[in-house]
């Protein structure tokens, strides 16, 4: 069974326009699945087999040669000085749909992609699966619990894996490997420290001092390790909304797991029922959220432009979508009761910011419309929040 990606459409688009199309995402997130799936006219090279990049580094002619008209080119993040060479190719050629480039380290690439094909390609990022992708693949996980610990990543769903040992293979095999070959560890546990220790601090404001010492390094090396934890889509950072409301507002970032499967397995939960019962639990659905909206707004061809509010006095609303001019402020909580009460951040938001469209709570219970242009909705119903894009 393979699972439709609803990032397809946008992709066809692109193909249309622009020489290049660049697909950046986390491993396992299905980037191969779906270009291989819908792109059968293409031909195919993966820059992870040895003797591909061997060839790809050191006669990066002779690698364009041996491919057709039309391409995709897999982990081009291994031999990022191809790039160079696509250049000249696309220029020469001036067709669209050349070539498909994936990718599942952003960091290097982005920076090589911008000195080597800006103008010439257009980047998609595409995360693992969205709640809608699996409602429309007739995937209905029983509660907000079995979503987090079976996790996104099609693997586990299209062949039926077992959750727990999946992430913990994911890590060892993808986390582990990738990060030492971006930096160099000399203690291991160090590193699964900081992540364990993120974990349990994920969608809080990210203090590096506080989390160096509890690591015992210093904080730039747990800055570094960060940006490269970001870089290969592990972490990712929603940053603070502070237009035009000056010092008192917070202005370090939050940081959210990009797969909530992982998460689970690094706070150490075995089985579903452990989540409701966490005192992360919270935190948990938060993550989950947070993450079902990045996905919606890039499978959709956008950028994530998702931000938080805290300011000095605690006021907090826990996401905020520009569009237009126009705010739209989005409350989460993992209570499946709705209370009024829980609407207290969204209406205390309303009176410093002149510009909110609507207002959101998101949370575990029933849709209900109120006045004041805001609405209550169930976490799986997140993409409607973002049908206007």
């Amino acid at each position: 069974m393979l699972l439709h990606r609803t990032i397809l459409p946008e992709l066809m688009n692109l193909l249309r326009e622009y020489p290049v199309v660049t697909i950046l995402g986390p491993r396992q997130a299905g980037k191969t699945t779906l270009v291989r799936r819908f792109l059968k006219d293409y031909d195919y090279a993966n820059l992870e087999d040895p003797e591909s990049r061997e060839i790809a580094a050191n006669d990066p002619k002779a690698f364009l040669a041996s491919l057709g008209d039309k391409a995709i080119i897999d982990e081009i993040q291994r031999v990022p000085e191809l790039l160079s060479y696509l250049q000249v190719e696309v220029d020469e050629k001036k067709r669209n749909g050349q070539y498909v480039l994936t990718g599942s380290h952003q960091l290097s690439l982005r920076q090589a992609i911008t000195q080597s094909l800006a103008g010439r390609t257009a980047l998609l990022h595409l995360l693992p699966l969205s709640i809608a992708e699996l409602k429309a693949g007739n995937i209905h996980p029983q509660n907000f619990e079995n979503y987090a610990f079976t996790g996104f990543l099609p693997r586990i769903h299209e062949q039926s894996q077992r959750p727990a040992v999946a992430y913990k293979n994911y890590y060892q095999t993808y986390v582990e490997r990738d990060v030492s070959q971006l930096i160099r560890l000399k203690d291991a546990s160090l590193f699964e420290k900081t992540l364990r220790l993120l974990a349990g601090r994920t969608g809080q404001v990210i203090n590096y001092s506080s989390l160096a010492n509890d690591v015992g390094v210093d904080a730039k090396t747990i800055r570094e390790w960060i940006s490269i934890l970001e870089a290969s889509f592990i972490l990712f950072k929603v940053p603070p909304y502070f237009e035009n409301f000056g010092k008192r507002v917070i202005k370090s970032p939050k940081y959210y797991f990009t797969e909530i499967g992982l998460l689970c397995h690094l706070l150490g939960l075995k089985k579903p029922e452990q989540i409701s019962r966490d005192p992360l639990v919270g935190a948990i659905f938060e993550n989950l959220v947070v993450m079902e909206c990045v996905k919606t707004l890039y499978h959709q061809g956008e950028s994530s432009g998702l931000y938080y509010f805290r300011d000095s006095k605690g006021h907090e609303v826990d996401l905020l979508w520009p569009i237009g001019g126009q705010l739209k402020a989005i409350e989460i909580k993992a209570a499946s009761t709705f209370r009024m009460s829980r609407l207290e951040g969204l209406q205390r938001f309303r009176t410093i910011a002149d510009n909110v469209e609507t207002s959101y709570l998101v949370y575990n219970g029933e849709r209900k419309t109120l006045s004041d242009q805001t609405i209550a909705l169930n976490f799986q119903e997140i993409e409607t929040i973002f049908a206007d894009v």
